[in-house]
């Protein structure tokens, strides 16, 4: 049985339970293209009507195109539905119809409710957003994922209406615009024309990705508290730091991450992973969230937290850029960070042609000409996913022969990769951005200055040392931890593990390295190995 609205009528009474709590009168203004008998227009009417006749709550007025308003709003779109405009900047592009409909309904809801329903993590989230957001949906009538994308469009619409402004469009009824984004899969959101998220993501994931536009697989939750107590606190988010953590959960020892940039450090700006066990090949990135969701079903993260001082022994005092640790042990898996050329105008133009990641910044040159200067594994196969990706790249190599594995060199082979040999960048020039390069052959000492859009550097890494210099650590001469015995350090209390300690950079390397100073540090907890040097100092004096 269906009552006026054309629904069946249990439905109807339902809906008019909800929209009796509603508080806030919404405004609905639909505009609609005068110069012909559109079928979306016509259900975008009739969708609007059915809710209508459920509530006095709503009001709605319909104007065309060539209306002042479509003029002041710049709606260029038929149909358009425009949502609350004096309070939201929120338009759907299209008719609320199928799967649709859903979105709709709460999207009234949550503006009748004035409240946005966001969990307290996605408010603290959003909280943090300053710039403007101007957010776009792509959806489908026939997609049953796409309201949940879509209501977290509104939801952060809801909560931040001075921020973030919300287009959703049905690309049935828009393909050009789909089109224009590539949209060819729903959901898909973009945030200031940027991809955010590709797929229904959690709330907090598309806040997350929100916040810093670009996608985020993972959320972790933020943390209040100005002092915690741990019995371990682990320095650094890559492969060792991520395993360590899960190891020391797992034995019973309660334990803090604490990552002050990217989590997965080297491993999350690597085009492609090969050969790690259990993976042919997989995208850096992919496996960087694999370990980090496993991690997180363990440990506390504290990502975005920086390490200023580690001080006292047994407890530990771990000061960092937000708060203090007082923990019983200490992992310092800091890393290594990138080689620098060292030339002019390296410095000057980091971040304006300069680069150091091919994954972050490699889209930004598709179809221009840069250099990489480089020859070991890194280098190869980062210019490599640059010239897949469109980029016109030459490596520069200070020798004659690459360092790079012989199935890497081969790839640039087929793929067309020039090398210029025996040849160094000398300067790097441009004025707001780079334009050219002066490179030097070693050899003849010939100088020659090129025009370049960019330069890409993967020279190596200088390990990350500093935490371990303030704390008294021993270094080798290279400038590692110098590690002892199960991932020891001088300092007792204090281990290293992963590529801080030097050895071979490879990923399966420091996770074994994780594991190993995790069960170092249980085993040692238990029956501290100073400790036992002690008893047989003095039993060996005694005798």
């Amino acid at each position: 049985m269906e009552d006026q609205s054309g629904m069946d009528a249990h439905l109807a009474n339902q809906l008019r339970t909800l929209f009796a709590k509603m508080v806030n009168d919404i405004d609905i203004v639909l505009f609609t293209d005068p110069n012909g008998n559109d079928p979306y227009c016509d259900a975008a009417r009739q969708a609007i009507r059915m809710f209508r006749q459920l509530t006095d709550r709503i009001q709605v007025r319909e104007f065309d195109l060539t209306h002042e308003k479509a003029v002041e709003w710049e709606i260029t779109e038929s149909p358009t539905i425009v949502i609350q405009p004096d309070h939201y900047n929120l338009r759907w592009i299209g008719a609320p119809v199928g799967e649709e409909g859903r979105i709709f309904l709460e999207t009234i809801l949550l503006i009748g409710t004035g409240e946005s329903n966001l969990s307290e993590q996605s408010k603290k989230v959003m909280a943090k957003v300053d710039d403007p957001r101007r957010v776009k949906i792509f959806v489908s009538p026939s997609c049953p994922y796409c309201p949940q994308e879509a209501i977290n469009g509104v939801k952060a619409a809801v909560e931040r209406p001075d921020t973030v402004s919300l287009e959703i469009i049905d690309i049935q009824c828009k393909p050009v615009i789909a089109d224009q984004y590539n949209a060819h899969s729903v959901p898909q959101a973009f945030a200031n024309d940027l991809l955010i998220g590709q797929g229904a993501q959690s709330e907090e994931v598309f806040c997350a990705s929100l916040a810093g536009l670009e996608p985020q697989t993972v959320f972790i939750p933020d943390v209040e508290a100005d002092e915690i107590e741990t019995d371990v606190v682990i320095v650094g988010g890559g492969p060792a730091g991520l395993t360590a953590a899960i190891y020391l959960e797992r034995s019973g020892l309660k334990t803090a991450l604490v990552e002050k940039e990217a989590l997965g450090g080297q491993v999350a700006t690597t085009p492609v992973v090969e050969n790690y066990t259990g993976f042919t090949s997989v995208g850096g990135k992919t496996l960087v969230d694999i370990m980090v969701t496993h991690a997180m079903e363990y440990a506390q993260i504290f990502k975005g937290e920086e390490v200023l001082e580690i001080s006292g022994s047994d407890p530990f005092i771990v000061k960092t850029s937000r708060r203090t640790f007082t923990a019983r042990r200490v992992l310092l898996a800091t890393g290594a960070t990138h080689r620098h050329l060292g030339v002019p105008g390296e410095e000057r133009l980091s971040g304006k042609g300069v680069t150091y990641c091919a994954t972050c910044d490699g889209p930004l040159f598709r179809g221009r000409k840069v250099i990489m200067a480089g020859g070991g594994n890194s280098a190869v196969t980062e210019a490599l996913y640059l010239k897949n990706m469109g980029v016109d790249v030459s490596i520069v190599h200070r020798r004659d022969t690459l360092r790079a594995q012989s199935h890497l060199c081969k790839q640039l082979e087929e793929n067309g990769v020039p090398v210029i040999w025996n040849t160094e960048v000398q300067e790097i020039l441009g004025d707001r951005r780079v334009n050219r390069v002066v490179l030097k052959n070693n050899k003849t000492g010939e100088a020659q200055t090129v025009d370049i859009d960019g330069v890409f550097i993967a020279i190596g890494y200088k390990p990350a040392t500093q935490l371990a210099r303030l704390a008294g650590i021993d270094l080798t001469d290279e400038g590692y931890i110098a590690k002892q015995e199960h991932h020891r350090t001088n300092v007792p209390g204090i281990y290293a593990a992963g590529d801080v300690e030097g050895g071979y950079k490879q990923i399966v390397t420091a996770v074994g390295q994780g594991a190993e100073a995790a069960m170092s540090i249980f085993e040692d907890m238990i029956n501290p190995y100073w400790q036992r040097e002690q008893t047989v100092k003095l039993e060996a004096v005694s005798a």
